[in-house]
This record gives structure tokens, sequence and C-alpha cells, in this order.
């Protein structure tokens, strides 16, 4: 046989496994979807920051949360997505205090654990599942899930900035 052949067909097998390596190793779905939540924190936080102090209690209608409220449910909501995704506990956690600078800095917080946690995955490991009081999921929809809970209640937090006669800020893509 060939020594050039003997050559090539003993790194075939270190070929293979570094491909197969590589494949499990790239981030382009983690990346992108980094850069989405990124936006969203800053999104996020420009509606939350343009909501003066004294509006905080403000309801859109009685059965509502008040704005306060509604910046808080995201930030838990993201810890709780988050957590069960990344297997560790948020420093996140419901409290009374629905006031602008707790609010926004549980919301910083909560994106901001979401953010690191999620930097620290390959796109094979998103689509790892875990277990969660709903059955199994991947982490990725629990990522996803998070980020569309998020715009969903951002959503009436900007119908919340209206009703006050204050324009929201232009989202980024």
């Amino acid at each position: 046989m060939d020594m050039k052949l003997l050559a090539l067909l003993a790194l075939l097998p270190t070929a293979v496994v570094s491909v197969a390596s590589a494949a499990e190793s790239t981030h382009v779905l983690t990346d992108d979807l980094v850069k989405h939540w990124q936006t969203s924190r800053d999104f996020s936080v420009a509606v939350a920051e343009a909501m003066p102090e004294d509006a905080y209690s403000f309801k859109a209608s009685e059965p509502e949360m008040n704005f306060g409220e509604q910046i808080n449910h995201i930030a838990l909501a993201n810890a709780n997505y988050c957590s069960a995704a990344l297997g560790t506990k948020s420093s996140v956690v419901k409290g009374a205090d629905n006031s602008k600078n707790t609010a926004i800095k549980n919301l910083e917080d909560s994106y901001d654990f979401c953010l690191n946690g999620l930097k620290k995955l390959s796109d094979a490991e998103l689509q790892d599942t875990v277990s969660t009081r709903s059955g199994s999921i991947t982490k990725f929809d629990l990522f996803w899930g998070a980020f569309t809970h998020a715009a969903h209640h951002r959503g009436q937090t900007e119908v919340y900035l209206r009703l006050k006669g204050i324009t929201p800020p232009a989202y980024k893509f």
C-alpha cells in the first residue's frame, strides 16, 4: 500500500472527529440570539427609562399590571426562563418594589444574566433538552420563549407610554 494513502487513512479518524467537534462548538445560532437579546435589552431599558418615576404606578385599565409591575414581570420571567435553560439560579426575585430604579435594575440584571449564560452555549448545547414543570423543552425554546414574552409585555408598556402622552423610543433592529 502506498505510504501517502496509509498516512491519509491514519489521519481520517482525526479529521472526522475535528469536523464533528467544530460543528458542536459553532456559535452561529448563539451569536444571532445574543445579538437579538442585546437589542431587546437595550430597547426594553429605553422603554422603562422613558416613563417618569411618578407614573410607574399607572395602569392602562384596572385589571392590568401597573407600569412598574410590567417591567418587573419582564425581568422575573427572563430570569425564570433563563434559569431553567442554564440550570443556575438568578439573583432576580419577585418583590413588592415596583419603583423605577428597582424595576430598571431588575430588568438590566435579568437581561445580563440571560446574555452572560447564552454567550457560553454552543449551537449544539442550545438543542439540549431540560426538564421543566411543563415537560421536556430545548434550551433554545426557553430562550426564545423568554424573548417573545418580553416583546409581548414591552409592547404593552409602549401603550402605557402613549396613554401618558410619551412617544416610545424607536426600535432598532
